[in-house]
C-alpha cells in the first residue's frame, strides 16, 4: 500500500479557491481503481494549511492518479495558491492494522 501525506500553506487570499480545487480533486479521486482513501483537511491549528492524506492500493495506483486529468489541473493551479513550501511523504506500508479506541 502507498500512503502519501501532503501538506500545503495557502495564501489567505487564496483559500476559497484552493478549497474548490481540493473538492473537486477529492470527489473525482475517490472513483479511480486503486484509491483506497482520498481525503483533504484543513489544518486545526492554521486554516490556511491544506493537508492531504491518500491512501493507494499499489505504486501504480499512484501512478495513475498523479497523471489524472484531474490532478494535472490542480497541480498547474497550486503554485499561484501557495503561500510556502510544501511538503509531500510518501510511505510503502507493508502491513496496516486498525486499531480499538
Amino acid at each position: 500500500m502507498i500512503v502519501i501525506h501532503a501538506t500545503f500553506p495557502i495564501d489567505p487570499a487564496e483559500r476559497e479557491q484552493a478549497l474548490e480545487l481540493a473538492a473537486d480533486l477529492v470527489a473525482e479521486t475517490t472513483d479511480e481503481p486503486g484509491a483506497i482513501d482520498y481525503h483533504a483537511a484543513t489544518d486545526i491549528e492554521d486554516e490556511t494549511v491544506l493537508r492531504f492524506m491518500e491512501r493507494y492500493e499499489d505504486a501504480e495506483a499512484f501512478e495513475a492518479h498523479a497523471e489524472s486529468a484531474h490532478f494535472q489541473t490542480f497541480a498547474e493551479q497550486l503554485p499561484e495558491l501557495l503561500a510556502g513550501e510544501p511538503e509531500v511523504l510518501r510511505f510503502e506500508v507493508s502491513d496496516a492494522t486498525e486499531l480499538e479506541l
